[in-house]
């Protein structure tokens, strides 16, 4: 069991950063994949990135690819997003997940979800 608690959103420039941060509960969390996903109203939860236990392997999204970093502190049970060059269209609720092991990129890969923090890039 994993539990998950998402910090770090809030408003931000177009052009500007934000690290956000989720801290995970439970003695395992190295065997996890973790991911970042985003929602904005009306739309499907979409993929923005993933890494598999060790941080070796990521995944991201076309559209966040060379802009969004993401990354894990095992130590910490942590997992990082760090978005530079954000643009309004980034604005979404980011959502934090966890799956044993195996590494995805859709809703269905992952088990484990945090509640949410909101991002918005004004223009």
């Amino acid at each position: 069991q994993v539990q998950l608690v998402e910090s770090g959103g809030g408003l931000v420039q177009a052009g500007g950063s934000l690290r956000l941060s989720c801290a995970a509960s439970g003695r395992t969390f190295s065997s996890y994949a973790m991911a970042w996903f985003r929602q904005t109203p009306g739309k499907e939860r979409e993929f923005v990135a993933a890494l598999n236990w060790n941080g070796a392997r990521t995944i991201y999204a076309d559209s966040v690819k060379g802009r969004f970093t993401i990354s894990r502190d095992n130590a910490k049970r942590t997992v990082y997003l760090q978005m530079n060059s954000l643009r309004p269209e980034d604005t979404a609720v980011y959502y934090c997940a966890a799956e044993y092991i195996s590494l995805g990129t859709t809703e269905r890969d992952y088990d484990y979800w945090g509640q949410g923090t909101q991002v918005t890039v004004s223009s």
